[in-house]
């Protein structure tokens, strides 16, 4: 143990976490992704996966503690005041500090594991890092992780509520796809019937589920059964959260590469749109919460929980879709350049005037609204 910790370089944080973990204190267990073959997905290409020593884990919570014990002693000072009093301090970690000022701004109340797969830990060394989370923050609501449905499957129900237990009490899964064909063409590594299964383990253990699901994905040869047989896996799985993410092409991803090469027939605006509709009409017998919580959604109003709430959730998008192409086109390029924010905003006369003006600005028109929509979007990625 010695000579790992010897060789322990400071706290480390990865580079990506669900938006509903923003304020979460970030704990990085392993590194990059240990698939790193999905075509959607540049994050980790061209990164080495490796597992962090749970010495190295233990000493990230040990010093993030450090720092929360003297930020409240220091309640009152300024953030600059704070790091003015710490920074001499002899081993100061700025970003530990970082992390440590981030999690007591946002009311310790969560803990994110990193990176993309925290299962690829053994149940044994999940157990240990998260008993000694709790032991220093017994505090907090929720400790989460990303997992993938290939690991959660191999586990035993047993070891599942061990890592319940101990105090993981939400996991978000990729889903992406409940779309073998889909799944296949993306390289995502696991079919549906494991999705189901690893959906339904997690829930069986009293943990909390988040899926995710990518409308797009599919692209148009597709996208019908990206949105039935993904709604038909939601169905067997019941997730807590339903989570949506527009595909986008970022800059290194093979799927993008396929697109520029005419490989890949990506969807526009409205076909996108028909497909979001379609799946969410085919959920059926689930009580879960339905969350477009990301900046690449078009309608950030799909919101809420089914059953009671779906109608609600739909109606913006029926809407939208029985709208002319020029008021299509007026809503698109409003909400992508924020001058919307809700569909019921296209309404708005100072907003619409806004966003009329955009247009112009843009040469938009109802003809080529997809592809400036495309520009835009890869400011977000």
């Amino acid at each position: 143990m010695t000579e790992i910790l010897e060789n322990y370089t400071g706290f480390e944080q990865g580079p990506i976490r669900p938006p509903s973990e923003a304020g979460s204190l970030l704990l990085r267990v392993s590194r990059n992704c240990p698939w790193n073959k999905c075509t959607f997905c540049a994050i980790y290409k061209g990164q080495k996966f490796s597992k962090r020593p749970v010495e190295h884990i233990m000493r990230d919570i040990d010093i993030v503690h450090g720092y929360v014990e003297k930020m409240l002693e220091l309640q009152g000072s300024s953030p600059f005041s704070r790091f003015e009093q710490l920074k001499n301090q002899p081993d100061f970690d700025a970003h530990a500090f970082h992390a440590a000022y981030n999690f007591v701004s946002n009311g310790m109340k969560s803990i994110f594991l990193q990176d993309g797969n925290s299962f690829v830990l053994k149940p044994d060394e999940l157990v240990r890092i998260l008993e000694h989370v709790r032991l220093r923050f017994p505090d907090v609501d929720r400790v989460t992780s990303y997992a993938r449905s290939k690991s959660i499957a191999r586990i035993s129900d047993e070891d599942l509520l061990r890592i319940r237990k101990s105090g993981l009490n939400r996991i978000h899964i990729g889903m992406e796809s409940g779309s073998d064909a889909v799944l296949k063409k993306v390289k995502k590594g696991v079919d549906k019937e494991t999705q189901i299964i690893a959906g339904q383990k997690v829930k069986l253990s009293g943990m909390q589920l988040s899926e995710y699901w990518m409308p797009g994905l599919g692209g148009r040869s597709l996208s019908r059964e990206n949105a039935l047989e993904t709604a038909d896996a939601l169905n067997q799985i019941n997730p807590d959260f339903i989570r949506l993410r527009t595909l986008a092409l970022p800059f290194g991803a093979p799927i993008t590469e396929e697109y520029k090469a005419g490989e890949f027939d990506k969807m526009g605006e409205v076909e996108t749109a028909q497909e979001l509709l379609l799946m969410l009409e085919a959920l059926d017998g689930i009580s879960s919460t339905i969350r477009s919580d990301h900046v690449l959604n078009l309608f950030q109003e799909v919101d809420g929980n089914i059953p009671e709430d779906k109608e609600k959730i739909m109606t913006p998008i029926k809407d939208y879709l029985a709208l002319p192409a020029e008021e299509q086109m007026l809503f698109s390029i409003g909400r992508r350049t924020r001058r919307f924010a809700r569909f019921t905003d296209l309404q708005n006369p100072e907003l619409r005037s806004n966003a009329q003006r955009m247009c112009a600005q843009l040469g938009a028109t109802a003809e080529n609204m997809d592809e400036i929509v495309e520009r835009i979007t890869k400011q977000f990625i």
